[in-house]
């Protein structure tokens, strides 16, 4: 098969990839992956431009999926409001005021069979940002996949199921972190056997970074958390070339482009070493894949067209480190959730990147840069000396319940404050080049009336389904609980029954207590 000449518009042709003299040198797709994990990189495949979307009800909801699909997304990108997030029902009093708010309201089986009405979940891969209850939600995407006839070998996809950044970073935990440890394990397990192609975990820079740290620090954290992932599925006795194929991770791309650059080559080097260290001889358990969203606490309220430049110089950065999948902010997200205009520009700047730039024609284009090398090895031993003294302190779960991390992250975003208030550290539009003109733009509201609605139709499920069965369900999850089983057959029994993720998550209060 001939391979298409690949050439700029002055007919000058590209190659695939771009090395020195040197013998010794790596190449893409050879250990430690700091070129990336393919061969042919974007030549071959575009990265999967993902929106993240999610609000109000999940019909609501679904009318933007179609949207989104509509306009050339290639995959979908779930966001769960609050109550969802930490295992409470739309009624539960603990959730007014919060329903659908940052996200889409999913109670039970049935919120998700009216979020993805009309599309085929055999035919996309979905990204899920949950954690706490990333049990249930898998379940429910499971059953609703089971029920359209899928076959569950070819679901592809994505949980983010990623809990030891929330206790250090983001604050949506239910349960105490070993009994937390215990979820994302069986999941591991049953998703190897039951849902092969599915991601069974994305450990996520991506909020440390929005907490506050620096490059160096997201870099650091992401990677001891991954690393106390491997390590507590090896004690469950799983074999990491098996499960560490499935395992993703999530970054955040801020501002200083050569930076992030060099972070995402250098995390792939690293993280080919870690697993290596820790028993995976297969080249793929050994390999980073990631997804990428540019920077939401870049945003900035004054001027948010100026975001439009931002995101772009972001996420130029992310398709230049070699990103798998992306995500690119609206420009007025600092404001609401995005408008649905915002959401299209936001994935036309991808496709801009993708089509016009050029930078997809070659692997690894700044490779050999004197300033891109030297960054990359710098991000690397910086990043090492943390990841060491996490290690010293017991590794990452041990660094959290003792702050250590948390008090890392405070630290660098207070200093990062101070820079912007004194002027050191320059924001276009906020501390300098402002304007006094008032600007109000179109900004998208999510009604309290969603409650209600959500609690009529948990109401209505209530008098429909079989209680008996449900309470059989929930009973049996309990006893399971309280042992040693794997949950996940458990979770999905009671979910298919209509069971609601409150019922659920209570359920698991009641044996594991809260955090």
């Amino acid at each position: 098969m001939s391979v298409k000449k690949i050439e700029t518009s002055s007919g000058i042709e590209i190659k695939e990839v771009y090395k020195t003299c040197n013998p010794m040198q790596e190449l893409p797709a050879e250990f430690p992956f700091t070129r990336g994990i393919q061969k042919d990189m974007y030549r071959g495949r575009l990265w999967t431009m993902r929106q993240y979307a999610g609000f109000s009800t999940a019909t609501e909801s679904n009318k933007r999926y179609h949207y989104l699909l509509k306009q050339g997304t290639m995959g979908l990108s779930v966001a769960f409001d609050l109550p969802t997030q930490i295992g409470y029902d739309s009624d539960h009093e603990m959730s007014d005021g919060e329903v659908g708010k940052v996200g889409v309201a999913i109670d039970s089986l049935k919120d998700m069979e009216q979020l993805f009405d009309g599309i085929e979940l055999e035919k996309i891969t979905t990204s899920m940002t949950i954690n706490a209850t990333a049990s249930t939600l898998l379940a429910m995407y499971i059953a609703l996949a089971k029920k359209q006839g899928a076959d569950l070998s070819k679901i592809s996809g994505t949980i983010q199921n990623d809990i030891l950044k929330e206790y250090a970073a983001r604050g949506t935990y239910i349960y105490p972190p070993k009994a937390s440890m215990r979820l994302i394990t069986d999941i591991f397990e049953f998703c190897a056997k039951e849902v092969p192609k599915w991601n069974t975990i994305s450990i996520s820079g991506y909020h440390i970074r929005e907490a506050g740290s620096t490059a160096v620090q997201e870099l650091a954290f992401t990677l001891a958390n991954g690393k106390a992932y491997l390590k507590a599925a090896l004690e469950k006795g799983l074999d990491i070339n098996i499960f560490a194929k499935r395992l993703s991770f999530f970054f955040n791309c801020h501002n200083n482009f050569f930076e992030e650059i060099a972070k995402f080559r250098a995390a792939r080097r690293m993280w080919a070493k870690i697993t290596k260290e820790l028993g995976a001889t297969d080249e793929r358990a050994q390999q980073l894949r990631f997804h990428t969203q540019t920077g939401g606490s870049t945003l900035t309220a004054q001027q948010p067209i100026n975001n439009i430049v931002r995101v772009t110089n972001q996420a130029m950065a992310a398709v230049l480190g070699g990103t798998q999948s992306l995500h690119t902010n609206g420009y007025d997200e600092a404001l609401s959730l995005p408008t649905e205009e915002a959401a299209s520009i936001a994935l036309r700047t991808q496709q801009l990147i993708a089509y016009e730039s050029g930078v997809t024609q070659t692997v690894d284009p700044l490779a050999g840069s004197f300033f891109v090398e030297s960054l990359t090895d710098e991000m690397e031993i910086a990043a090492n000396i943390y990841i060491d003294k996490i290690d010293a302190l017991g590794g990452s779960v041990n660094a959290i319940e003792q702050g250590y991390i948390q008090n890392e992250i405070a630290a660098a975003a207070y200093e990062y404050q101070m820079a912007i208030e004194s002027g050191e550290q320059i924001i276009v539009g906020v501390n300098k080049y402002t304007s006094a003109e008032k600007v109000n733009p179109e900004v998208f509201r999510i009604d309290d009336s969603i409650r209600i609605e959500q609690t009529q139709k948990i109401n209505q499920l209530k008098a429909e389904r079989n209680n008996k069965e449900v309470s059989l369900k929930l009973d049996a999850l309990k006893n399971a609980a309280k042992g040693t089983e794997n949950l996940m057959p458990f979770i999905l029994s009671a979910v298919e029954e209509y069971a609601t993720l409150g019922e659920i998550a209570d359920v698991l209060r009641d044996v594991f207590g809260e955090y």
